[in-house]
């Protein structure tokens, strides 16, 4: 079953850090986020490969809540 990995806040993407056919174990981070000038990181929620990336590098003004990773 696919890991929907979202937005824990709102902010801007900084960095991504996989991309499609990128193999992630637990706890290995994603993406970094901006929120409040302060560096966010997000960690894979379990082991797989990266089926899809919904976030770019620069995008600004994310919603809390949106879809970032998916991992199968």
């Amino acid at each position: 079953m696919p890991h929907q990995v979202t937005l824990s806040s709102a902010g801007n993407i900084w960095k991504v850090l996989v991309k499609p056919g990128d193999v992630v174990s637990k706890g290995d981070p994603l993406f970094i986020m901006e929120v409040m000038k302060m560096e966010v990181p997000h960690e894979s929620p379990a082991a797989g490969e990266i089926e899809s990336v919904h976030i770019e590098e620069g995008a600004e003004g994310m919603d809390e809540g949106a879809l970032a990773v998916v991992i199968k």
